[in-house]
């Protein structure tokens, strides 16, 4: 196992157009081409790579909140199967998995229905509609930030 300042300085090397920025998160910004993470987070090496799956997946964007899940789960399978050993990280199934679940959970928030609790159907960017009473309301990105669901009524 590496340390996270010896795993940022190889793929500073092997990722010359990526830039690695110490923040208080872990966050591929592809508008800016730079990975951010903490590097006293637990576990910063396997989120690291990660970020950086999303990089070379370019994963650059999403239309639907389940497509956001999908490159969630295909960046942490290929730093699984792919970057951590080339570069000596262990990246722990139970790390994946309550990584994944932060992104399940936020899915399930935004798809409930503030009426009834049913869980609706994302119609656009940010809005759904309820399956079972037929409420429309739309959703901030809430990535990041706390969640907000306004009704369209």
């Amino acid at each position: 196992m590496r340390s996270i300042n010896s795993l940022i300085k190889q793929l500073q090397t092997d990722y010359p157009t990526i830039t690695f920025t110490p923040s208080d998160d872990f966050k591929w910004s592809t508008q800016q081409g730079v990975i951010f993470y903490n590097p006293s987070a637990p576990h910063a090496e396997a989120f690291c790579l990660h970020e950086l799956s999303h990089a070379i997946l370019e994963h650059y964007s999403y239309k639907k909140d389940v497509e956001l899940l999908q490159h969630e789960r295909n960046a942490w399978e290929y730093a699984q199967r792919v970057l951590s050993d080339q570069y000596n990280v262990i990246i722990d199934e139970e790390t994946t998995q309550n990584s994944l679940d932060t992104y399940r959970d936020w899915l399930h928030a935004r798809s409930t229905c503030p009426s009834c609790g049913a869980t609706g159907v994302q119609v656009a960017i940010r809005d759904y509609k309820c399956i079972a009473c037929s409420n429309a309301w739309r959703v901030n990105e809430a990535r990041i930030c706390a969640l907000k669901r306004y009704s369209k009524d």
